[in-house]
Formats: structure tokens, sequence, C-alpha cells
């Protein structure tokens, strides 16, 4: 049986050494029991027993056979993307040269490399005139979504010289700056690295944003997965000098990373580069865990403690769970693998999906098991079709089982049994919170992560006020929103104070829904957008209340997210009620997620629902759900228990307002 055979969506694997030839085409057929021809002719019949059984597999332990190698067949070629990543040299060409001309845009080569770089190509798609209004998005890259006040100064200044005058908060836990002009783009970028933050990685086909928890409590777990999403953020940073070539003419910059400071105790680089001898490390003399050619697609990683889901953790390629014993020493990670949101409308091969658990990895293993996991998706991930290419299709298509035995055969030893932890809840860490250390903490709401100044709802500034005052700084939510960090409580009527003087609702003046609520910025620039969503949002939030005091059922609080197009970034399909552009004014609806965001997606309900008719869409489901929920039953799990089919069968036969509770 040959990969292709095995594997439906035939994995391009960049083989670099004879040894790492020797380990990858060998991989799946130990994880599945079978086996293989590999490419010099030898027939491999190989156990998973025998290859764990050692360090470094020794050829005597592997039973081969010459047979007559097979006729060389026409070379297959590269997906054009895959070509570009291959003579990019390592994320320079052609944006390198690109960056010293007089044009005010990138062409589609360059722009794809700029992603790694963290910038987006955007052009105002209202703008009507002769040529487009060429402009980038430029989002940073800060693990654990940690921003200092020197940090939040800088990006309020540049925003304000070199943007469009906000900063848009994501869902990743860091800063987007839009508007900025082509031009400006290598000061702005220079600036961020030369005092200590980056934009390197913040998008691309590598390990994006590593995503915490928010919650800046000092007991020992919240430090433990703050400090290790840094670790992975080390971890997994890309080796090549593009960066500085291109933004900084070669220089190195003033500051280094602040988190890759903070964590070079734990010897991280010496980790990256440690080789078991198993084709995890790659012959390359630049990237030794990317290569040539880096991923299939872009690699989220996520770290919480047990039983805080504030950050959506089963939505990771990789989730971790920090396992600590009863002193609060760090034991090792409880590790989940396969989440992913993005998908195609009509194309049923491309789907959301929720993590499975792969296991338990002891802390002093855990950087070879990760690498293990990167490499498995490195080498066998889906590089023919981009729309395929994400983990969790190669997750999905193995199974938990035989994936886990994939990434054995890359770690060298078994992965451990998952240890059973405390029940998923969903915080959001809005409002006062006590951080442990004497001092609080305050989560500041922001509708759909946009930090402004209009009219008098002035935010941006209000934040800059609180920055200077108490030299504050901050962390990212999940949520699109903010975490006001080590405030003195002899200060906490200030603090709420400035907020009410810049026109800032105090919590308890909030929306339930609207707390509860994410969207994308869609229009009018993202060019995959293909309806609106954050404009929009905020008078959904409205109609959807004013349904619920129709019905009488006021009390509900539903998570609700919305996204321009099907890629998912507001992460719709864990909500309990989602949005899902599929036209001009147009949405799919989605229904069934979990109130804590744990271990499901929704399911798709209806399609091609018109804006205007919204109410009439979702009456149906809510008055079924007023007849029909069990006791405290929230929303999605009522919609996930009752099924799609009962759902439009109720529906089929409602007559709109004849229920109310």
């Amino acid at each position: 049986v040959d990969l292709p055979t095995l594997y439906s969506f035939s994995p391009s694997i960049c083989l670099k050494t004879s040894q790492t030839m020797r380990f990858a085409s060998t991989a799946l057929a130990l994880a599945s029991g079978i086996s293989i021809t590999n490419a010099f002719g030898l027939k491999y019949a190989a156990t998973r027993q025998s290859f764990l059984s050692s360090t470094r597999p020794p050829r005597s332990q592997l039973s081969m056979v010459l047979e007559k190698p097979k006729e060389k067949t026409k070379v297959k070629k590269l997906a054009k993307i895959e070509e570009l990543k291959t003579k990019c040299d390592y994320l320079k060409a052609p944006l390198l040269e690109e960056m010293k001309n007089e044009e005010i845009f990138v062409s589609k080569d360059a722009m794809q490399i700029l992603k790694y770089h963290g910038s987006y190509q955007q052009s105002d798609r209202e703008v009507r005139g002769k040529g487009k209004d060429y402009q980038f998005m430029l989002r940073l890259k800060q693990p654990a979504g940690e921003i200092s006040p020197e940090l939040f100064r800088l990006l309020d200044d540049l925003s304000r010289d070199m943007g469009q005058g906000d900063l848009r908060a994501t869902t990743r836990m860091c800063f987007q700056l839009h508007g900025v002009r082509k031009g400006n783009l290598k000061t702005v970028v220079r600036s961020i690295m030369d005092i200590g933050g980056s934009t390197v990685g913040a998008c691309g086909d590598i390990s994006r944003n590593v995503m915490t928890s928010p919650a800046p409590f000092v007991s020992p777990e919240y430090q433990h997965a703050r400090e290790w999403s840094k670790v992975f953020a080390q971890l997994f940073r890309p080796m090549t000098d593009a960066f500085s070539q291109i933004w900084c003419d070669g220089e190195k910059v003033a500051t280094v990373e602040t988190w890759a400071k903070e964590v070079e105790h734990l010897n991280v680089d010496e980790a990256m580069y440690y080789d078991n001898g198993r084709g995890v490390v790659l012959d390359d003399p630049v990237e030794p865990l990317y290569g040539t050619r880096y991923l299939p697609k872009k690699f989220k990683i996520g770290i919480t403690v047990p039983g805080d889901n504030s950050l959506d953790i089963y939505i990771n390629d990789i989730g971790l769970v920090v396992i600590c014993d009863d002193n609060g020493e760090l034991q090792g990670f409880n590790v989940m693998v396969g989440g992913g949101l993005g998908r195609t409308h009509n194309k049923e091969e491309t789907f959301a999906r929720a993590c499975d658990h792969l296991g338990y990895v002891a802390k002093e293993d855990v950087m070879e098991a990760m690498k293990a996991i990167l490499a498995t998706q490195r080498d066998h991930g889906n590089r023919d079709v981009r729309t395929n290419a994400r983990f969790k299709y190669l997750v999905h298509t193995l199974g938990i089982d035989k994936l886990r035995r994939l990434v054995e055969s890359y770690y060298g030893k078994p992965i451990e049994p998952w240890k059973p932890i405390k029940d998923w809840k969903y915080n959001d860490w809005m409002g006062w919170w006590e951080q442990g250390d004497g001092k609080l903490f305050y989560g500041l709401h922001i509708d759909n992560g946009r930090v402004k100044d209009e009219g008098d709802f002035r935010l941006k500034t209000a934040l800059r006020v609180l920055v200077d005052k108490y030299d504050m700084r901050m962390n990212m939510s999940p949520t699109q929103s903010i975490i006001l960090c080590d405030i003195d409580p002899k200060d906490k009527a200030d603090v709420e104070q400035i907020l009410k003087d810049h026109g800032i609702l105090s919590l308890e003046e909030v929306d339930p829904l609207a707390r509860l609520s994410m969207s994308c910025p869609a229009l009018p620039l993202c060019g995959l957008a293909m309806t609106e969503a954050e404009r929009i949002m905020p008078s959904y939030i409205e109609r959807m209340r004013a349904l619920l005091v129709k019905m009488n059922i006021n009390e509900e609080e539903i998570l609700m997210r919305m996204t321009g197009c099907p890629n998912g970034c507001a992460r719709p399909y864990m909500a309990e009620l989602a949005f899902v552009g599929d036209g001009p004014k147009s949405y799919q609806v989605w229904l069934g997620g979990s109130p804590v965001l744990a271990g499901r997606t929704a399911f798709p309900y209806k399609s091609k629902v018109k804006d205007d008719v919204m109410e009439d869409c979702l009456e149906p489901v809510l008055a079924m759900f007023i007849e029909k929920r069990q006791q405290f039953e929230a929303f999605g799990d009522f919609c996930y228990r009752m099924g799609v089919d009962a759902i439009e069968e109720y529906a089929n036969n409602y007559v709109l307002g004849s229920v109310k509770a």
C-alpha cells in the first residue's frame, strides 16, 4: 500500500535526507501496522513495537526485502503556493526587492510571502475610482496576549500617524492596525520590532500567535500556562533572517522579543535543534523544523488550565492543558489535536472540527512531543489541495488512534493516556477580579474589538490616559476585549471614572448578548467577505434582544457570532447561534454549539437567509426551545439535543407569533 492509497488526500512530503526519507515514508504504515515500499525500492514490514523500541532504530529492526524498483513516473508538479515557498529564499523573494520600489502595492507572490511577516494587502472595496485603494493590515504576534505600556503607546501613535486611526483587538489575543500604506510599512514594522514586539508569524503557513487564558491570576497553574505559551511561540518561530533583511536592512533590532528573554532559562533553542534521529529535525541550513516549504497551512496552538475554556481551546491544531500536583508544581500537559474552523460553502469535504484528545505528556518531554506533532503535519499534511491542508483533515482521515501512532513514530515513545480534569466552564473574565497578589484586574468589554474614538465614545483615548497615568499593562482577550492588569485597589474608582468620562459603558450596562458576541471585520477591507459582519452585528444584537422580549424569554443569554464568509475568523462554528455570510445580505444560520465551547461544533440549519427575514427564521427555533427545553438547559445544548431534522420539522409547522413563554 502506498501513501496516497492510505491517505486519500495524497500529502506531498518534503524530504531532505535518506534518513528523513526512511522515517517519513514508513511513518503512516507504522501507524497503521502495514507494510509499504519506500522510495529506494525496499519493502518495510514493520511494527510500532519495533519502531519505538530504541531512540534511533537500527536497520536490523526492519525487515527489508529488495524489490525491483518501479518505473519512474513523471514528477508531480507542486501546487503554486508550494512552488512559491520553495523559491522564495526563506520568505525573502520577491518581497525584499518589491519593498524597495515606488509602487503602492506588491505583486500576488509578494503578497503571499508578506503574510509570514504579519501583513495582508487590502483595498477598500467601497472606494470607487480609477484604481484600487491599496493599504496594508498589520497583525501583531504577542504570545499570551501581553501588551506592555510601551507597546500600547507605540501602537496608539502608529495607528494615528500611519494607520486609519483605530486599533482592532483580534480573536487570537493581539492587535491589528489597518490602513497602513506601503511607504510606511517598513517604519511601522521596524518600530514594533525595536520595542520588543513582533509581527513575525502572525499570518502565513507557520505557527501563529499562541493563546492562553487572559486572566492574569498569579496562581501557579495560570503562571505555567502563560510561560509555556511563550515557550511554544519561541520553539516554533521561523529562523530565517528575512525579517531583519527586509524591515531592518540587515541590522539587529534594538530589543529581542520580550517573551524570548522570559523563557531563556528553559533552553528552548537547544530543544528546537535537538535531533532524536526520527525525522523531526530536517537537514536544512536555515529552518530545522519548517524546511524550505514551511507547513501545508497555518498552525494554531492554545494552552489553558483545567476548567478554563475562555480561549476556545478545541479550535486549535494543538491544545494543551497544564497538569499540576497539589502544590502547584507543573507535572505535564494534556494534549488535544485536530481543531480548526475554516471551510468553504458547498464543499462538503471542507468542514469545521473540534479537537480530539491525544493524551498526556510529561513536562520534560513536551517540547519534543510538540515538535513531533508539527513534523507529522509538515510531512503528511495535504500540500496538493489547499482547502484540505489543515492538520484537522489529517487527524480526521486517520482517526485519533492511528494519528497517535504516527506522532509516536516521530516522538519515539508512547503517549500516555489523557489525565482526568475538571469540567470546562466559559468565562470571559470581564469586570473586576482579584489577581491574587493584592492587585485587581478589570475586563473591559469592547464591541467587536474595535478600539476607536467616535463622537462621545472615546475608548482609544481612555486607554491611552490609563496607560500614561498608571503605566498600565494589558492582556488581550480571545473574545476581542481587553484585560487591564495590576490595578491598585485604591485606584479602582479612578479607573471607573476615567472610563465613564470617555463614554465607556460599565459592564452592568452592556447587553449580555453583546458581551457574548463576536464578529470578524468583513467589509469593506476583507477581500474574502461576502457580506457584512462587524458593522451589522450591533443591529443583530438589538434585533435578537427584541425577539427575546417579544417571546418573554428576555433572561436568556445566547452566545452569538457572525462572519462575512465561511472562513471562521470569529469562530462562528463553536457558537450556540451563528450567522455565516453566504452572499450579499445573506447568511447561513448555525445552531447547537456548546455554551462552554467544549468538544463539538455547531451544525448548519438554514442557508441563504436574507437579512430582512432573519427573525422569521429564528422565531420557530426559539418557540421550540420554550416548549421542549429541559430544566436549566442552555440554548446551544437544546439545539444539539434536538438535532436539525427535528427543528426543521417543528419550524415547518410553526405559525409565527403563536408561542410565548
